[in-house]
């Protein structure tokens, strides 16, 4: 991670990144005594710390959120501070803990999704000789996930994300063989296992898709269009 982060600062980039509560970390979290209270159940802190290997001291800024029973609170907990959760990012940016963690909450979903590409997608599992040939394969599993998220928004608004391994298991597995209905090639789903019935209203969501396509311009009236392409 140090190497990221030195680059980072090398080529003037603004980051935040969230860190792993060692026992370094957990002490200094501990020993915060300046907070700036968000809300009755979230403060903001930060201190700086040059880590093993640094080239140089980074801020960390903290948020301590209060547990209580309404709702589970995010982070991890201190021995030494009863009563709390805490996060922590390393961040070059010059903003105020309050701004930096709103900032860092609203994108904070994306780490997510990246660790659904690696795991159920498997975007890190691959690696080809040429350069392009890889990033063609990394694109292709981006697209693919596109595709689930789209899918999703369109079968089933009302349900809450699932993730591809999810999607794997409970929606596109089915049993299914190859047969003949008059002269026409078909595939027959299993009735049972949750089959034909779980999986004919998905299809039919999916082909009655009102944005199918995107918007055709209008070819001017001194050119025809032919093949995809205008004469």
């Amino acid at each position: 991670m140090e190497w990221r982060t030195d680059g980072f600062a090398l080529a003037k980039w603004q980051w935040a990144n969230g860190r792993p509560l060692t026992s370094t970390l957990k002490r200094k979290c501990a020993g915060i005594k300046d907070w700036t209270v968000i809300d009755d159940y979230h403060a903001a802190g930060e201190f700086t710390l040059k880590l093993f290997g640094w080239s140089k001291e980074r801020r960390f800024v903290v948020v301590r959120e209060q547990m209580r029973e309404s709702k589970a609170a995010v982070g991890r907990k201190l021995i030494d501070v009863p009563g709390y959760t805490f996060r922590v990012w390393v961040t070059n940016r010059k903003e105020s803990a309050m701004e930096l963690w709103r900032d860092y909450n609203g994108r904070a979903c994306v780490e997510q999704r990246i660790e659904e590409l690696k795991h159920d997608l498997a975007a890190d599992g691959f690696c080809l000789q040429a350069f392009f040939a890889t990033e063609s394969a990394f694109l292709a599993v981006l697209f693919t996930f596109n595709l689930l998220s789209l899918y999703q928004h369109q079968t089933t608004p009302t349900k809450p994300y699932r993730q591809p391994g999810t999607l794997r298991t409970a929606v596109f597995l089915c049993g299914a063989m190859l047969g003949v209905m008059g002269r026409e090639m078909v595939i027959k789903l299993s009735a049972a296992w949750g089959g034909l019935g779980k999986h004919k209203p998905l299809v039919d969501a999916t082909l009655n898709w009102s944005n199918c396509a995107s918007p055709k311009l209008i070819p001017p009236l001194d050119r025809l269009a032919i093949g995809g392409g205008m004469i």
